[in-house]
């Protein structure tokens, strides 16, 4: 028996990276998988592993900075598995600027991918979890949703709060239809982003950084999958608007 056996996901920024383990852990534990990027080759590349593997999953190309494409992701999945349960908003960039450093552009391009594709994606979802009778939405928030850094991304903070306070308030507003919500935040994890945050592998200013977590290491895509899988199956039918920390330690610092 799979923990999601019977259930339908949808995730978002599923190409590579923590999207791309969610979408493959999900599928090895019964779930029936939509997932989508706008990394195509990318993305039809996780989607053969997964079949040839023996899985059940369908890419399909999703901006998630528009309503028509999540609109279409939406439709893949119901039309293509007949419901949709569990919604992961996964999909997100890191710009490493100061607040005098960044740009009008630059502030409209982080909120557009990190709190304005969470807002629609949660949109389109709603309805379809209705017909299904209930569902789960996990967004991926992050420590710099909770927390300060002093070497941080402020735009980037000022998105991940966004995304924990909006996963509140649908999670209250929904609660009654059976629909769940919660927030996920990492802290350093091995992932391309990692790398904008705090610099190469091997670099001074990333074993420095590493070396005071309590935990002195960066986490793996599949620390956060499985807490990902834990908050999308039965096991956490309790849990509304709350926090999933997975950090190493470093918010309780």
């Amino acid at each position: 028996m799979g923990r999601l056996d019977g259930k339908v996901a949808l995730i978002s920024g599923g190409a590579r990276g923590q999207g791309a383990a969610e979408a493959k852990l999900f599928v090895r534990e019964g779930a029936k998988v939509v997932f989508g990027d706008i990394l195509d080759d990318e993305g039809r590349q996780v989607e053969a592993d997964i079949r040839a593997a023996g899985g059940d999953a369908t890419y399909v190309h999703l901006n998630v900075t528009r309503e028509d494409s999540w609109r279409e992701a939406v439709e893949a999945a119901e039309k293509t598995y007949g419901k949709l349960n569990v919604l992961v908003n996964n999909a997100g960039i890191y710009i490493r600027k100061r607040i005098e450093e960044t740009t009008e552009d630059d502030l409209d391009r982080i909120l557009a991918v990190n709190v304005k594709g969470v807002f629609l994606g949660v949109k389109y979802a709603l309805p379809a979890m209705r017909r299904a009778g209930g569902g789960s939405i996990i967004n991926i928030s992050s420590t710099a949703g909770l927390v300060g850094n002093a070497n941080g991304s402020p735009s980037y903070t000022a998105s991940k709060g966004s995304v924990r306070l909006f996963t509140k308030a649908t999670a209250v507003q929904h609660a009654k239809e059976n629909i769940r919500c919660n927030s996920v935040h990492p802290g350093p994890i091995e992932t391309d982003m990692l790398n904008d945050a705090m610099g190469v592998e091997g670099s001074d200013e990333r074993s420095s950084r590493l070396e005071r977590l309590p935990l002195g290491h960066a986490g793996t895509v599949d620390d956060i999958a499985y807490g990902v899988l834990y908050l999308a199956s039965d096991e956490s039918s309790y849990v509304t608007g709350a926090e999933l920390v997975i950090d190493g330690g470093s918010t309780a610092q």
